[in-house]
């Protein structure tokens, strides 16, 4: 039987079978890691896209035969430690994601990987502490302790101290804390004037999934957003009491635990599209776990179903709204020459770069889009022995806006924006819904 050389199809990522408990079974595992890993090496189409790749073919042609089978199994987990589930190889470089025979999904392979580490105790109590957003951001942002670790993390001295106790990176970028959460500060509904108007997917009502980034250390961004969706006649409310998404856990392998998460949300969720809103985030990371990691890991569940056919990047949403002639563009001031940097969990959600679109709308703005990692994802630029690789991976990203003398830059994931801003001197991030705020003069 002859086998195709690639495919042209769209990628068809298939469900997470995470529950089989042969899942987590150590050999099986080893065998479809060697087989995948084979694949790869006579392929190698991604070796661009992060460090599992240049690692891998690393250990291959390192190795006595040159080939998967002279490379020590124990050393496999070296590219699972690379990985951070950008998905961006299955969704826009590989060739053999299905439909291809050859059924390669290497994120889940990874996220395999990553479980069954996670379930057999390999996994750092660093990592376990800073992947728990919840209780970690809520002790953090509270009078007293948020000015502290802010102070802190000014501190180079303490910073070392860090480095070394902990395993946090002494140069990495952290995000502020504010005092008081958005979510305490801010009235939950946001009314406009008019009624709702409704579209074919859309029904001009907005939940805001604040997320726990949204909530702690950027509501700046959640506070513009919610300006320019009131500024454009749709009915805003902020979502209390939601929990983390689940992204950091995730990618840590504890599932488990993004099953404890996802279950405190959906009820939340479900009540709000009962009321009549569709559900936005601030961060693609938590957009992109309600529309295809929770997809996948619960290919039968109507509630994640209904969720998913609700849920909305907030630049998709308003691009969908202005189809409909229901978004204004009328604008008090242009942006000049912006460098958009688009995040890689927002490209790979397959609905195109509709911030570009929006952002293209503004007169007397020039828009250079950057389809390249950030290398941030997550916690992955924090962490001592990763930061360094992280900034090689920011680099292409960092020379593009430099090269572009932009007179803003930013990214709609505000972690990107702030590790492409520290390779800048001097330069500051701004979020793309904020650029929109400006332009709008409200």
């Amino acid at each position: 039987m002859s086998v195709r050389e690639g495919s042209l199809e769209a990628p068809e990522r298939q469900p997470l079978d995470w529950k089989n408990p042969e899942f987590y079974n150590r050999d099986s595992l080893h065998k479809e890691m060697e087989r995948v890993y084979d694949i790869c090496h006579g392929c190698r189409r991604c070796v661009s896209l992060c460090d599992s790749f240049p690692t891998l073919f690393d250990l291959i042609d390192e190795s006595d035969t040159l080939e998967v089978d002279g490379v020590d199994k124990a050393d496999y987990n070296k590219v699972v430690d690379q990985c951070f589930l950008c998905d961006l190889c299955a969704e826009t470089k590989c060739p053999y994601v299905p439909p291809h025979e050859w059924a390669v999904d290497f994120p889940h392979l990874m996220l395999r990987a990553k479980a069954q580490n996670f379930k057999n105790g390999d996994t750092k109590w660093r990592d376990r502490i800073i992947t728990s957003t919840d209780p970690i951001f809520d002790a953090i942002s509270t009078p007293g302790i948020a000015g502290m670790a802010n102070a802190a993390a000014a501190s180079p001295t303490l910073r070392k101290m860090g480095e070394s106790m902990v395993g946090i990176h002494k140069d990495a970028p952290l995000p502020h804390f504010e005092t008081t959460p958005l979510t305490k500060r801010l009235p939950a509904d946001h009314a406009v004037a008019a009624a709702p108007v409704a579209t074919e997917r859309t029904t001009g009502k907005v939940a805001i999934y604040v997320t726990c980034y949204g909530d702690h250390n950027e509501p700046r961004v959640v506070e513009d957003m919610i300006a320019v969706l009131n500024h454009n006649g749709i009915e805003v409310k902020l979502l209390q009491d939601a929990k983390c998404c689940g992204m950091p856990k995730l990618e840590l392998g504890d599932l488990k635990k993004v099953e404890q998460l996802k279950d405190g949300n959906v009820p939340l969720f479900l009540q709000a599209i009962e009321d009549g809103y569709d559900l936005i985030a601030p961060i693609p990371s938590c957009v992109l776990m309600y529309k295809q990691e929770l997809p996948l890991m619960y290919p039968e569940d109507s509630d994640i179903a209904k969720i998913k056919a609700h849920f909305f990047d907030p630049f998709e949403y308003l691009m969908l709204r202005h189809k409909a002639e229901l978004v204004t563009t009328t604008f008090s001031t242009g942006l000049g020459k912006v460098a958009y940097h688009v995040a890689c969990h927002q490209r790979v959600q397959n609905f195109g770069m509709k911030t570009r679109d929006f952002l293209n709308l503004i007169p007397d703005s020039e828009i250079t889009a950057i389809e390249r990692c950030s290398g941030h994802d997550g916690t992955y630029a924090v962490k001592a022995e990763t930061y360094e690789k992280a900034k090689k991976i920011a680099r292409p990203v960092v020379r593009r806006v430099t090269e572009s003398e932009a007179d803003t830059f930013g990214s709609d994931c505000p972690m990107a924006g702030r590790l492409i801003a520290d390779g800048i001197e001097g330069g500051t991030a701004q979020h793309p819904i904020s650029m929109v705020r400006q332009a709008y003069g409200i």
